[in-house]
């Protein structure tokens, strides 16, 4: 487990007619601040890494699919750097993921349907907060291929 990193195990409340899959409360423990909610929709196999955040924490659920999410902590002064977490996460393991700051993530869809991912940030998006790098990239220690 990466420093800072919380998985929590989220509620879903299902009825003859579906269900409601819960997210995040303004009096959760895990909720910092509101920016901005958006979705992520990828298809199967294909990958969206690697982006850092620099101010902004992140707070991923998967209502849709089935994802891997990689983190990799390259803070230096983290009792976990150069760590790798991989975490499978959508609805059959319907959890809420909050990473904070400084922490390299991405996510690969896993299995034959599209996955959809859901981040309620704590800050709006701005292209300056982000840095990015190619999914392959040799300074993160990671194959994707496996």
């Amino acid at each position: 487990m990466i420093a800072g990193v919380k998985i929590k195990s989220l509620k879903q409340i299902p009825d003859e007619r579906g269900k409601i899959l819960q997210m995040l409360r303004v009096d959760s423990g895990e909720f910092i601040s509101f920016g901005e909610i958006y979705f992520s929709y990828v298809y199967p196999k294909a990958i969206k890494a690697w982006r850092l955040h620099k101010k902004m924490t992140l707070n991923y659920a998967v209502p849709l699919g089935t994802i891997k999410l990689v983190l990799y902590d390259n803070r230096t002064h983290s009792s976990t750097y150069g760590k790798i977490q991989e975490i499978i996460t959508g609805v059959e393991n319907y959890s809420l993921i909050t990473i904070p700051p400084l922490i390299w993530n991405g996510f690969t869809c896993i299995g034959n349907e599209a996955a959809m991912v859901a981040n309620c940030s704590t800050l709006p998006h701005d292209p300056n907060e982000v840095d990015k790098i190619d999914p392959y990239d040799p300074r993160i220690p990671y194959n994707w291929n496996t």
